[in-house]
């Protein structure tokens, strides 16, 4: 197996991207990237996009096509991904791919959503309708938010069968608010919370579903943006000209998909998600105790806890302790979405994946902002989810040595 790297990383601002188009959107992905080390598109070997509604909100369909017209990339082998909310991590693992069977030695990987029009506004029910797609079509009779409805249904699940408080699932909403006040790039980054505030019900604050335990701070965010990465093996930097110690490596990751209906399976501890975390680190030759920072995919406060819980930071069922006792604070046991996650640095879904590695590669190289960086940092890993805890994508990163 070749030993792939992270030679660049670069991502817009989440939240708007206004009267940009999609053309544009993935021209200034490939473009930004190629900038933050000083190379062509020219220099890329092989691709991979990754987004969700592009096709439902967009009306614009293979994306691949698009990166192609990026001067330098035409002819070249580049496929477009789509697995949910997993399509970025996705997107990563098709140009590792790539790279491993040796269509090249450098890779680009882009990742996108356009929720929002040209003036920053969105449409709640049809993005509603088209997320609802993701879902068994078994599931969703009767749901105005086929997503939200479903998640809060595992929130109750979780809250009932671990005697877990809402207050201890909103202690994790609070933390990434914070998080997402130092965090330049996060679409909630001029917003702060207080427990009280993320408990009382009033504003724009309200359950989601009558009768089920989700609020409106338990969610994330709708939400305009995108992230690239360049990826590649040791040969692909000699050419770029990149040194090693610039990098960090992608040295552990895996996939794996559980059935898409959430009824009949355990969501709580979703299969598929800890043999593809368990997997990341074996291939990476670490254990869960190694893992200083971390990124998961916490669509909603519970998926913060769980997360936390198929990363092995925590037992099943006491995910959310481990955020209420600080452990997963910038200076706790293992850093958790300091980049303020899914719910305040934004949800821009085909990004999310790549964003998260992006995020852990910018703490394992000391390149955080202030107030975020983790000091000293060993091991980060991610875990992006697509779905009802369906697909699962999870990487390990180490800094180069």
């Amino acid at each position: 197996m070749k030993r792939i790297y992270i030679a660049a990383y670069h991502q817009s601002k989440f939240g708007k991207l206004l009267a940009m188009s999609v053309p544009e959107i993935i021209q200034n992905a490939v473009n930004g990237a190629c900038h933050e080390i000083g190379v062509e598109p020219a220099a890329l070997d092989v691709g991979s996009i990754g987004a969700t509604c592009n096709i439902s909100l967009n009306e614009q369909g293979l994306l691949a096509g698009l990166m192609a017209m990026v001067p330098g990339l035409g002819g070249k082998p580049i496929e477009s991904v789509e697995n949910a909310c997993a399509s970025g991590g996705q997107a990563v693992l098709s140009v590792i791919q790539k790279l491993q069977v040796g269509w090249g030695d450098v890779g680009i990987a882009v990742g996108y959503e356009k929720m929002r029009d040209a003036e920053g506004k969105m449409d709640g029910k049809l993005i509603g309708k088209a997320l609802g797609y993701f879902s068994h079509p078994d599931e969703r009779a009767g749901k105005v938010f086929i997503f939200p409805h479903l998640f809060a249904e595992i929130m109750e699940c979780y809250l009932k069968m671990h005697r877990v408080r809402e207050e201890d699932l909103a202690q994790i909403a609070v933390a990434e608010y914070a998080n997402a006040r130092n965090n330049p790039y996060a679409q909630m980054r001029n917003v702060q919370i207080t427990l009280d505030q993320a408990m009382k019900i009033e504003g724009i604050n309200r359950y989601i579903v009558e009768g089920l335990p989700l609020k409106t701070y338990d969610c994330s965010q709708i939400t305009d943006g995108y992230a690239s990465l360049i990826l590649a093996t040791d040969e692909g930097l000699r050419k770029l000209g990149v040194a090693k110690a610039d990098c960090v490596e992608i040295a552990g990751y895996a996939q794996a998909t559980d059935p898409l209906k959430k009824a009949g399976r355990d969501v709580l501890r979703p299969e598929g998600a800890y043999r593809a975390m368990n997997k990341a680190y074996e291939m990476a030759g670490v254990k869960p105790g190694d893992v200083s920072v971390a990124e998961v995919h916490d669509c909603f406060t519970v998926m913060g806890a769980i997360g936390t819980e198929v990363l092995g930071k925590a037992a099943v069922g006491q995910g959310a302790r481990y955020w209420c006792e600080g452990k997963a604070g910038v200076d706790g046991e293992c850093a958790i979405n300091t980049s303020g996650g899914l719910i305040a640095k934004g949800h821009p879904i085909g990004a999310t994946g790549i964003a998260m590695l992006g995020w852990c590669a910018w703490q394992l190289r000391g390149k955080a902002p202030a107030g975020l960086q983790v000091k000293n940092p060993r091991v980060a890993a991610t875990f992006n989810i697509g779905g009802p805890i369906c697909a699962s994508v999870c990487t390990v990163l180490r800094p180069t040595t």
